[in-house]
């Protein structure tokens, strides 16, 4: 206890804190509009699409820190974009089209990166490494964040009523293409600032687990957004206090803790859960 009572006293614990509390906020802030949309298998298969934008990165610029974020959100942009351009242009929908382009540029960021003899970090940015987040990694996701939420927060309502009914949205003059590629743009951005923290693999449970486990507690939308946030940021900052004393990868330790809500959600909700059906 001592040891790690010394270890928070550290800045590389603290930047570490800090960044599980905002990345987990923001994170189940934005997951409302995932589980909302029904679209967490898209963005499961979009955060594996950033890796060719990383191995691209560094064949180009190096292991320069904001070059690997800006590859990997324009790794992502382009796949997750790109498929609903090609589902929007073709028969083709837009599950198969992302489906075939990102297990594409998986493979052909996955060869880069073994060209470049970097197999040894592949593993830092598919599972993250948030210990070895520095100043610039932090700021980056508190801008990115601080940028998610405000957005979600002022075009709440037209959102809601878009993911809801797109051609009431229409009808009342929401620009609903314009809301389609915008939120796709933002969970992107968003998945791209927790890559450091938890990476490609396991962001997925970061940006879905919350607002789920809001789902089975509240029919409001509303509450959704909030409370995933609240969730996302408690489960991630406890995860922190578990991972050290325990050994465990904090990264796996988040979605660990995360889903262990979710589960006790699942079990005791007194509208939606498990025992209430047995009932």
């Amino acid at each position: 206890m001592n040891e790690f009572i010394q270890f928070l006293g550290e800045p590389i614990a603290q930047r570490s804190l800090w960044a599980c509390a905002v990345i987990g906020f923001a994170n189940g802030f934005v997951s409302a509009l995932v589980v909302l949309k029904r679209s967490s298998l898209q963005i499961g298969t979009i955060s594996c699409a950033l890796l060719p934008g990383i191995a691209l990165s560094i064949l180009l610029f190096g292991l320069m820190q904001i070059s690997i974020l800006i590859g990997a959100v324009l790794a992502g942009l382009m796949v997750g974009l790109g498929s609903l351009f090609v589902s929007r242009t073709s028969k083709v929908d837009q599950d198969t089209a992302l489906s075939i382009m990102h297990t594409v540029a998986f493979a052909i960021g996955y060869i880069i990166l073994v060209q470049l003899g970097l197999q040894q970090k592949v593993d830092d940015w598919l599972f993250g490494s948030i210990m070895s987040m520095g100043n610039t990694d932090l700021w980056i996701t508190y801008g990115i964040s601080a940028i998610a939420v405000l957005s979600i927060t002022i075009l709440q309502r037209p959102l809601t009523i878009y993911i809801f009914d797109t051609k009431a949205a229409a009808a009342m003059g929401i620009p609903t293409r314009a809301f389609s590629y915008g939120i796709f743009a933002l969970i992107i951005l968003v998945l791209v600032s927790s890559l450091q923290a938890v990476g490609a693999f396991l962001t997925l449970g970061l940006l879905v687990a919350p607002a789920a486990t809001m789902y089975l507690l509240t029919n409001r939308s509303g509450l959704m957004f909030w409370g995933g946030g609240l969730i996302g940021g408690v489960g991630s900052v406890a995860a922190f206090f578990l991972s050290y004393p325990l050994g465990w990868h904090l990264g796996a330790t988040i979605i660990v803790v995360l889903g262990s809500i979710f589960l006790l959600a699942y079990i005791f909700s007194p509208k939606y859960g498990l025992l209430k059906h047995k009932r």
